[in-house]
C-alpha cells in the first residue's frame, strides 16, 4: 500500500544492509580520518581526504560487494565531480534550503537507525550521540543536494525532439538494436474490505485507552514500540522524524501541523487505522512528530461485502456495453493510484513517463497468471488478491494490450526509445560542462589515483607530476 506514515520500512527494503558490518567499517573508516590521513584530490578551493573515500569505500563493502580497488577511483570521480558542481553552484547562486537539508539527513538517520534496531545500538556503533553525528554529516548532505540541483539546472533546457529521437535510434547498430520482453497494458478495479462502524469501534477504543495511558504519565516511546502497529516508526517508539506536509495523508497532515510543539492529538482515523500523534518540533514548513497506530483487522462479513459489490460491477459491466471499464474504475474502484487512469496501472519502473506498458516478469505475479490466459479486451471475473503487505482486495482485470517480446523499433517502442535519447542527450550535455568547466578550474590528484582510467583528463595539466599534500 502507498503508506505515507511508514516510508521508512519501504526506504529499508530498497537500501537494507548489514548494520554491524556497516558501522563497524565506518568507524574503521573515520578512525583514520583522526589518525593518519591526506589529501586524495583538490578542485579549486576545496580538498578530498582519502578517509572520505575510505568512508564511501566501506559503504560499498558493507552492502556485500567484493572488494575492487578499481572503485576507490570512481569513488574519487564522483567527489571531483561533486566538488565542481557546489563551487559552480555557488557562483550561480544555487542553494538549498536547511529544511531540505535537514529532511534528507534526518532520512538517512532513520535508515541507520532501523537497521541498527533502535537508537541506543546506533549511538553505541557510532561512539557519539545521533546529534552529534548528524551535525557531522550535514556539511556533506548539505553540498550533495546542492551538485544535485546544480546538475538539473545544467540539463533543464534539455528537450528531446521526434526528430532527435529517430536520429538516435538510427544511429544504432542494427545488431545492436536492444530486445524487449513481452509487455502488456494491464487494468484493474479493485474493491477494498471496508468495516462498518461497529466493528472499527474495538480498534478506536484500543487507541483511546493508550492515549489515556499516555496522558497519565507513561512513556509515549514505550507504548508504541509494544502497541503501535506502524512497522516502521514503532522500534523507534513511533519516531517519524522531520517530514514537510506532503509526507503524510491529508489527515495526519492537518492533525500535525495544527498542533504546537509538545501537544497531543486526539485520536484519529485515517485510511490506514486509527492514530493519536505528539508534536515534538517545529521547523518551518516541517514537524517532527511521533505516532500510534491501531490497524483495524479485516473480517470476513467485510470480504463478503468486497465481493458482492464486486460481482454485481462485473456483472453491469458484462450486462450495460455503456459502462466500459475507464468508467467503472473512476466510479467504483477504491485504488486511488489508478481509478483516475482509467484503472491502468503503471510500470513503477518508468513512473515518470507514466507507461502503462509493463513487461511481464514485472507483473505481480497473481496478476500475470490470470492475464496470461486472457484475450486482449476482456475483463476477468473478480477474484481475490493478497498484497505484499498482507492485505486483500478483490480486483477486476482488464488486459488492454499485448506486445510479444521483439527488437526495438520506432512504432511499437517510441515512448522507451525517446527515454533513451533523452538520457543520451542529458549525458552529453552534462560531459559536455564537465569537459569545459574541467579546463577552468585548477585540479590536482594524488598520484596513486593518476593511473585510474576514469580520472585521465581530470587533472590540471602542470599538477599532473606534483605530489598532492596536506
Amino acid at each position: 500500500m502507498a503508506v505515507n506514515l511508514i516510508s521508512i520500512a519501504r526506504y529499508m527494503r530498497k537500501f537494507g544492509v548489514a548494520i554491524l558490518g556497516f558501522i563497524l567499517v565506518i568507524s574503521v573508516a573515520r578512525a583514520q580520518k583522526h589518525t593518519l590521513d591526506k589529501i586524495a584530490g583538490v578542485v579549486g578551493n576545496s580538498i578530498i581526504l582519502q578517509s572520505d573515500i575510505e568512508l564511501k569505500y566501506a559503504s560499498y563493502l558493507a552492502q556485500g560487494n567484493q572488494p575492487n580497488p578499481a572503485v576507490k577511483c570512481q569513488i574519487l570521480q564522483g567527489l571531483l565531480t561533486q566538488k565542481l558542481l557546489a563551487q559552480q553552484a555557488v557562483i550561480d547562486s544555487v542553494d538549498v534550503k536547511d529544511d531540505e537539508v535537514d529532511a534528507d539527513v534526518d532520512r538517512r538517520m532513520r535508515g541507520m537507525i532501523q537497521r541498527a534496531g533502535g537508537q541506543d545500538r546506533l549511538e553505541q556503533f557510532l561512539g557519539r550521540s545521533v546529534i552529534q553525528y548528524k551535525d557531522e554529516i550535514r556539511p556533506d548532505i548539505r553540498e550533495e543536494l546542492i551538485a544535485q540541483k546544480m546538475q538539473q539546472k545544467i540539463t533543464a533546457n534539455v528537450n528531446t525532439t521526434p526528430q532527435d529521437v529517430k536520429k538516435f535510434f538510427d544511429g544504432i547498430p542494427k545488431d545492436s538494436l536492444p530486445s524487449f520482453n513481452k509487455e502488456v497494458e494491464v487494468g484493474e478495479i479493485a474493491f477494498y474490505p471496508k468495516l462498518t462502524k461497529t466493528e472499527k469501534e474495538a480498534y478506536r477504543q484500543k487507541a483511546e485507552d493508550l492515549l489515556k495511558r499516555v496522558k497519565a504519565g507513561e512513556d509515549f516511546g514505550a507504548l508504541a514500540r509494544l502497541y503501535s502497529q506502524d512497522p516502521g516508526s514503532a522500534p523507534d517508539g513511533g519516531d517519524l522524524g522531520f517530514s514537510d506536509r506532503s509526507t503524510f495523508v491529508k489527515e495526519f497532515s492537518a492533525m500535525a501541523f495544527k498542533l504546537k510543539a509538545g501537544e497531543i492529538s486526539p485520536v484519529f482515523e485515517t485510511d490506514f487505522g486509527f492514530h493519536f500523534l505528539q508534536v515534538i518540533e517545529r521547523r518551518g514548513e516541517q514537524v517532527h512528530v511521533r505516532h500510534i497506530l491501531i490497524i483495524p483487522a479485516v473480517t470476513q462479513e467485510s470480504l463478503d461485502r468486497a465481493k458482492a459489490k464486486a460481482d454485481s460491477v462485473y456483472t453491469l459491466m458484462q450486462n450495460n456495453k455503456k459502462v466500459d471499464f475507464s468508467t467503472a474504475a473512476a466510479y467504483y474502484s477504491d485504488n486511488k493510484d489508478t481509478k483516475y487512469n482509467g484503472g491502468m496501472l503503471l510500470n513503477l519502473e518508468n513512473v515518470q513517463e507514466r507507461s502503462t506498458y509493463i513487461p511481464t516478469d514485472k507483473l505481480d505475479p497473481q496478476i500475470a497468471l490470470i492475464t496470461d490466459t486472457m484475450k486482449v479486451g476482456s475483463i476477468s471475473k473478480p477474484q481475490l488478491f493478497s498484497g505484499s503487505d498482507g492485505k486483500k482486495a478483490y480486483k477486476i482485470l482488464y488486459l488492454k494490450s499485448s506486445t510479444d517480446a521483439h527488437k526495438a523499433n520506432l512504432a511499437q517502442d517510441y515512448p522507451k526509445i525517446k527515454e533513451y535519447a533523452t538520457n543520451d542527450k542529458i549525458n552529453r550535455t552534462v560531459s559536455e560542462w564537465f569537459q569545459k568547466k574541467r579546463k577552468q578550474t585548477f585540479i590536482k590528484i594524488d598520484p596513486e589515483y593518476q593511473s585510474c582510467p576514469s580520472l585521465k583528463g581530470w587533472s590540471t595539466p602542470d599538477s599532473t607530476t606534483a605530489e598532492v599534500k596536506p
